[in-house]
């Protein structure tokens, strides 16, 4: 049984950069889609799809590296915790490593990056943090 699948998502897509996949597979949720779509518009992975297998749907993310090969997710760490929830509001959030990198925040308008909260001025549960 999982207890936190977004975990095991970061975790997944950690182990397939490091070992330079070109995509990495998981099980689809909604929020495991919300969370492709903001990595995706903030460029850090190419693109994602849902793909049919059974017993259960696919999330497929196809992973962005660099024109030399260089990795462009360095770092991607679970900042909630389902012991230990981390929620802020839009002023109280700080930029990633000075801006170099983001952090997803699930809102009541979705989930958006830290950026993007920002200039909404909305708040939420900061669920990690990408460099």
């Amino acid at each position: 049984m999982m207890t936190d699948p977004i975990a095991d998502m970061l975790t997944r897509i950690r182990n397939a950069v490091r070992v330079e996949r070109q995509h990495v597979d998981m099980p689809l949720s909604k929020v495991k889609v919300g969370v492709a779509e903001v990595l995706k518009r903030e460029g850090y992975i190419w693109d994602y799809a849902e793909v049919e297998a059974k017993p259960v749907k696919l999330l497929r993310i196809e992973l962005k590296y660099g024109p030399n090969g260089e990795r462009v997710i360095q770092t991607i760490r679970r900042v909630s915790k389902p012991g230990r929830r981390v929620f802020s509001k839009s002023r109280d959030l700080r930029p990633v490593l000075n801006g170099l990198g983001i952090s997803i925040i699930s809102t009541s308008k979705g989930f958006v990056s830290d950026r993007e909260a920002r200039q909404q001025n909305i708040g939420g549960e900061v669920l990690c943090e990408v460099c």
